[in-house]
C-alpha cells in the first residue's frame, strides 16, 4: 500500500506525497479528519484519486506515528 506514497526533495518541498500526482498526504488527510467520504474526496477535491490512495495516506500517518519517539515531560 505504501508504494502509492513517495516523498521527492522535487516536489512540495519533500512532503509525502501520492504517487503520479502532486497531492500531499497532509491534504488529503485534512479532508479524512473534516469528514469528508471517500467517494466524496475523490469527486470533488482529487479526481485523480483512487480509494486506495486515501487508505494508503491514512496508513502512512499510522506508520509514521508508529515510528515517533515520544517523549512526556514529567510532572511537579
Amino acid at each position: 500500500m505504501l508504494n502509492r506514497i513517495v516523498v521527492n526533495p522535487g516536489i512540495h518541498f519533500g512532503k509525502p506525497c501520492v504517487v503520479g500526482t502532486r497531492i500531499p498526504v497532509q491534504d488529503v488527510l485534512e479532508l479524512v479528519r473534516d469528514g469528508h467520504a471517500f467517494p466524496k474526496i475523490i469527486q470533488d477535491y482529487y479526481p485523480d484519486l483512487a480509494i486506495e490512495d486515501i487508505k494508503a495516506c491514512i496508513q502512512y500517518a499510522i506508520d509514521v506515528m508508529a515510528v515517533e519517539e515520544i517523549r512526556v515531560a514529567p510532572t511537579s
